[in-house]
């Protein structure tokens, strides 16, 4: 990467597309060296722990040098693109050095508020394959502030690392001596590579930085992990092979027989939330079969309204607004637990999420304030979201906030299933295929069609009750759909 040093030359950054992330990965350049470019052109789509989004550049001018090549994933903070601004385009700085200073944390800031372009969702996990950050690193005082909003729970020890180098006591003493000056209290690092370091069980304390003003990198863990592990064999000469079998045997397998998949994207970024979700709040699901025979028929009889031309009607819209109108009944279930203030927080709005499948995983927009919305525009705004979703355009902001789930297993052929609830969130419904089905009705063996309804809840907040309750109003109501006249 080369570094631009002329007034007219001006660095975009990666910038911090979400709330907090820490890094992207660079999907597609839009535009190469020698193009033109305009303020507010889209030059590249990037793929964070939120979305994929489509980066437009800040100001006008001819694109010098791409610093990245497809496929890498960069630091937020770090130049990617430089573009000479000579023409006219942008006033030059007369001072480069303090130009640049003056306009970096303007790039950080995501261009001055301009609204990134959404295209989709994922995020990319680092790896030791990883090209070294050539460009300038972030400075001390943020690195500081950073590191100040990290759990605090990894306080550094000196002496523990030294502890496994110690079959010869001359010679051990020695590097640990060169590894304890580097930091004096807290070793500075950015967050993810303070996770890597927790991950990979390295003391960062134990790390010699090779950043610039102390800074560790994730080559310094790495290296750090190359020098423990010799040390299990006995002998000096020996520890240097052991580490190049471990490291050649963990990148090589049998391709035709195996297929290694990166875990990052929605993939990832799910699986975290799953996990914490999972083993913080203590799960239980409740299940009913309902015939929906009437809920399909006023279906069709909505098809045929006027007021629902050009809308998305179908099961789903009906049964969100029967939970809506549980939740109503019931407003307890629309509630979060506040572990910090030890409170229950009761919402007086529902941001109803719906599951999505799309191309990068499942997602869980939400639609603001449902509770508010009659059924035409409950409709428009699920057949936004569901468009909006499998085009992967859903916006971060469409996933955050949310307070109830509604997850349709049923599209895949599923009776139900027990469904995890959303980080942040009380309740979620899972509805399972709707099937035709010999069911008792006005006392005779019919066909009808029935479906399985799974309620799951959080039960600190909610108890038993409260949760069979919820779940026997949304099965009523689709049982008789003129409920939702009389109970709305």
């Amino acid at each position: 990467m080369t570094t631009m040093t002329e007034a007219s030359v001006r660095e975009f950054k990666m910038p911090d597309v979400g709330e907090g992330l820490t890094e992207a990965e660079i999907l597609k350049w839009y535009v190469q060296p020698g193009d033109t470019v305009t303020d507010g052109q889209v030059v590249c789509e990037v793929e964070t722990a939120k979305a994929a989004v489509e980066l437009p550049i800040p100001y006008d001018g001819v694109v010098r040098e791409l610093h990245f090549p497809e496929g890498t994933t960069v630091d937020v903070g770090t130049a990617i693109i430089a573009v000479d601004v000579s023409g006219g385009a942008a006033p030059a700085e007369p001072r480069p050095e303090a130009a640049r200073a003056a306009e970096e944390p303007k790039a950080e800031g995501s261009g001055s508020g301009r609204q990134p372009v959404l295209v989709g969702y994922g995020v990319a996990t680092s790896s030791t394959r990883r090209r070294p950050r050539k460009g300038p690193e972030v400075p001390v005082q943020q690195a500081s502030t950073a590191i100040q909003t990290e759990l605090n729970g990894h306080a550094p020890v000196a002496p523990a690392a030294p502890a496994p180098t110690a079959p010869a006591a001359p010679a051990t003493p020695a590097p640990t001596a060169q590894a304890a000056p580097v930091t004096a209290g807290r070793p500075l690092a950015k967050p993810p590579v303070r996770k890597l370091a927790k991950d990979l069980g390295i003391d960062l304390a134990a790390v010699v930085p090779t950043g610039p003003d102390g800074i560790i990198t994730r080559e310094d863990v790495h290296a750090a992990v190359a020098a423990a592990e010799p040390k299990t064999p006995e002998p000096s000469a020996a520890p240097a092979a052991p580490a190049a079998v471990s490291a050649s045997a963990s990148a090589s397998y049998d391709t035709a027989r195996e297929t290694r998949v990166p875990i990052k994207g929605v993939r990832k970024a799910t699986a975290a939330a799953m996990v914490g979700s999972a083993f913080t709040a203590p799960h239980v699901t409740e299940f009913v079969t309902v015939d929906v025979t009437r809920t399909l028929k006023l279906v069709e009889e909505l098809k045929q309204d006027k007021e629902f031309a050009g809308l998305r009607v179908n099961p789903l819209l009906l049964i969100a607004k029967a939970l809506l109108v549980a939740i109503k009944r019931n407003p307890d279930i629309n509630a979060s637990w506040d572990e910090a203030a030890q409170e229950i927080v009761v919402k007086h709005y529902v941001n109803l999420g719906i599951a999505a499948a799309t191309p990068r995983g499942l997602i869980v927009p939400n639609i603001k304030d449902a509770h508010a919305k009659t059924l035409p525009q409950l409709a428009e705004s699920l057949g936004e979201l569901v468009s909006t979703a499998r085009e992967g355009k859903t916006s971060p902001a469409a996933m955050q906030g949310g307070t109830v789930t509604i997850t349709n297993v049923g599209v895949f052929g599923v009776d139900t299933g027990t469904p995890i609830l959303n980080p942040g969130e009380s309740a979620i419904l899972a509805v399972g295929a709707i099937k035709l089905q010999p069911w008792v009705h006005k006392g005779k063996v019919k066909p009808r069609q029935v479906t399985t309804l799974a309620l799951s809840f959080d039960h600190r907040l909610v108890d038993g009750e409260l949760g069979s309750k919820v779940l026997a109003d949304v099965a009523a109501i689709l049982e008789q759909p003129k409920r939702l006249i009389t109970w709305a």
